[in-house]
């Protein structure tokens, strides 16, 4: 059997890199959603990490292990909002120049975010460019060094390190489950949770339409598709990356969906009843609980709300029709 590109070591080198510097997110309960569910679900809530969301934690990471001459030139990273906010973040706190590779489309409060962090934002449109392709022809010009949002050890092994967290906090889960998108968070998190405990499950979760990893699960290899149209902005990929679709394929116990409908319904619940400001994909695993997703055996659950940076506007329009406008 193959190695694994990231192992459980590699996480526990992220946690020591991370430690004083990423923030150690709160675990929540709602007794609400037990009684509605259930369940014992645990909220491990990345909308209090440093730029609102899990990705600060694989972006320093990433950044803190450059040699002095790559900081020196800078980087370039590709994001619909998250990722360039942690990457802007760890560049600013690194005295790193950043570049950031955003669709136009982009959530107002991410963009307006990523820029107040000190990067520099190039703008391009998500159904007719390529933003990889963009950022690589950006890095050959000026010499700088590439941050994918997911496909990278250090990026997986920082992600991961939400994992050991929750595990330390509420050690006998059932399982954990994961938005997915490119696949960084879950499969960091696989990593991390099989290490300590080898026989917790860990489920992803993706929205219809955007089930790239779950079509690519069940035909034996990666499958692209066409750029999804889901509220939760934060896992419009087309595809997961070879590094993480390796780890997926042997630690993730299966791939669930859940509809733009059902991830309202969730961000609702976590507003009004939690009172968390959680933002359309951060709502996406809490959806699959709420929605009785999961194995009926399966009844401690830990749930990772993977972030909070939601345009306010948005915001309030869903609280009050549950219509979808991005």
């Amino acid at each position: 059997m193959t190695a694994l590109p990231v192992t459980f070591d590699d996480i526990q080198r992220a946690a020591r890199q991370l430690r004083s510097v990423a923030n150690r997110t709160p675990v929540m309960t709602s007794r609400t959603f037990d009684r509605l569910t259930g369940r014992q679900v645990f909220f491990k809530c990345e909308s209090f990490q440093r730029g609102g969301a899990f990705k600060f934690r694989g972006a320093y990471n990433r950044l803190s292990q450059l040699s002095s001459e790559e900081r020196l030139r800078g980087v370039v990273a590709y994001s619909s909002g998250n990722h360039a906010q942690g990457v802007a973040l760890a560049a600013s706190l690194l005295n790193i120049p950043a570049t950031i590779v955003m669709p136009n489309d982009a959530p107002y409060v991410k963009l307006q975010a990523t820029r107040e962090y000190g990067a520099e934002v190039v703008l391009f449109d998500r159904q007719t460019g390529d933003r990889e392709q963009l950022a690589r022809s950006i890095a050959e010009e000026r010499s700088l060094t590439i941050i994918p949002p997911f496909n990278d050890p250090q990026i997986i092994a920082g992600q991961g390190t939400l994992a050991l967290e929750l595990l330390e906090d509420v050690p006998d889960l059932d399982a954990i489950v994961v938005p997915v998108g490119g696949g960084g968070l879950i499969s960091g998190c696989a990593t991390a949770a099989k290490g300590l405990r080898p026989t917790i499950a860990i489920y992803g979760v993706e929205a219809e339409g955007a089930d790239d990893v779950r079509r690519s699960l069940q035909q034996g290899h990666i499958v692209s598709i066409p750029p999804p149209s889901t509220i939760a902005d934060g896992i419009r990929t087309p595809a997961p990356g070879s590094l993480t679709f390796a780890i997926i394929q042997r630690l993730v116990d299966d791939v669930l969906l859940v509809s733009d409908e059902e991830i309202i319904e969730a961000l609702r619940f976590a507003v009004q009843r939690m009172k968390l400001v959680v933002e359309p994909t951060g709502a996406v695993a809490m959806a699959a609980v709420m929605c009785g997703r999961l194995p009926e055996r399966v009844q401690r659950i830990g749930v990772v709300i993977s972030g909070g940076n939601i345009d306010p506007t948005l915001l309030g329009q869903l609280l009050e029709s549950g219509d979808v406008h991005s």
